[in-house]
């Protein structure tokens, strides 16, 4: 168990913090915390409520909510380095973190009188699955919402969940108002309004919680869904792709984790048959050198990306094909690549990293899950691809379009 002076440390002093230094110290305060807590919090297959509410005092779920409302208003490079922090701790955590700052950029897509009385408080969580496997029959004054949705991440400690649907209309698909065949749209209500169901058995990301939920003939008011396609907020957050695009944190704190973890190791290991320290090993040497060459590159992939990005939405330019791929090819890269370098740690340490308190087998179990991610996923390089060469991209919403 953590002391209790590192948990009063990692509280900080008790008000909320408002900027973007403020909340990453307070994430970096967490480190050793969730490091302390990574068993239990595998165990559980869920985020301790103690553990929710010491990311909650960080200000990690209020990131997102802009000056204007009184929030810190961090970037994306800001949340992606938030979120890269906690990774550094414990994978699930950081995941779910992740997912449940989404709220405020949500609430970019609703009218600002019914988000700010739905948000009034800026910590709050949400959690759930945008894709559209429910059904939204379209009726008075809403919609009455029938679905089973899977990898509700925080979905045991969330606030409010969102639920991607088709919507229909008298029976029959409704098109979208920018003449799709089909109108995907987001369903927003409590968690007690949706049953959820304990199917989170996963190889990894364990503690994440990510448990299937359903709901049958739930009404949703009208007000409380909307469409990534019809933002009511200006600015670099009010994009359909907003809430992708600190994900990579995530593996790239991972990798960091276990590079770091393999050269304090290195220190005082020797190779069994030569008895030679690692630190003088051709072999040791280059394999470190390889995975910091690789993770330094796809980190400056990253987070070059994300910087340019923002500057040019900052400035309402437009992006053109190359500059729209650039921070998508970037995110998958940083799954790729962190996976691959632990991959190749676990191989270095061998035997050992079978063993507990070796965390190097629960890190590359975390990331080999996290890379069946429908974004970290090779449908988004397919995408990536169509659209610079002129063709149809199976998952445009990975890129920024919805219509």
């Amino acid at each position: 168990m953590a002391s209790s002076q590192t948990m009063e440390t990692a509280k900080g002093a008790g008000s909320a913090p408002d900027t973007a230094d403020e909340i990453l110290a307070r994430a970096g305060a967490l480190v050793p915390v969730l490091r302390e807590h990574s068993d239990d919090i595998e165990e559980a297959r869920r985020l301790p409520v103690h553990i929710v509410e010491l990311l909650r005092d960080a200000g990690v779920f209020r990131m997102g909510v802009p000056k204007s409302w009184g929030g810190p208003g961090l970037d994306s490079v800001e949340q992606t380095k938030v979120i890269e922090t906690l990774a550094t701790g414990d994978t699930s955590a950081a995941w779910c973190a992740m997912i449940g700052m989404d709220t405020p950029l949500y609430a970019g897509f609703l009218d600002e009188s019914v988000a700010r009385k739905t948000f009034s408080d800026p910590d709050l969580i949400t959690a759930g699955l945008i894709l559209p496997v429910g059904r939204a029959e379209r009726v008075s004054g809403g919609y009455r919402v029938t679905g089973r949705w899977q990898f509700g991440s925080g979905i045991t400690h969330t606030d409010w969940v969102v639920a991607g649907c088709f919507v229909y209309d008298n029976g029959e698909p409704e098109p979208s108002p920018g003449g799709e065949p089909t109108h995907w749209r987001i369903m927003l209500a409590p968690r007690t309004d949706f049953e959820i169901i304990d199917t989170w058995f996963s190889t990894g990301l364990a503690g994440s919680g990510s448990r299937d939920y359903r709901a049958e003939d739930l009404f949703v008011p009208e007000e409380h869904s909307f469409s990534f396609a019809s933002p009511r907020r200006s600015g670099p957050l009010a994009t359909p792709e907003a809430i992708l695009r600190n994900m990579p944190g995530v593996p790239l704190g991972v990798a960091r984790a276990a590079l770091d973890h393999v050269r304090e190791l290195a220190g005082n290991r020797v190779e069994r048959a030569t008895r030679k320290p690692w630190a003088e090993t051709y072999r040791v040497q280059v394999a470190i050198a390889e995975a910091e060459m690789e993770l330094g590159a796809a980190r400056h992939a990253v987070y070059g990306s994300l910087r340019r990005q923002w500057e040019l939405l900052s400035s309402e330019t437009e992006l053109d094909k190359d500059e729209r791929v650039a921070t998508v090819l970037a995110r998958v890269n940083a799954f790729r690549v962190a996976r691959s370098i632990v991959s190749r740690l676990y191989d270095l340490v061998a035997t050992t990293a079978v063993y507990r308190p070796s965390p190097l087998d629960r890190w590359l179990r975390d990331l080999t899950t996290m890379r069946q991610h429908v974004i970290a996923q090779d449908q988004v390089l397919q995408s990536a691809g169509a659209l610079l060469l002129g063709g149809t991209p199976q998952n445009p919403y990975s890129l920024g379009i919805v219509r």
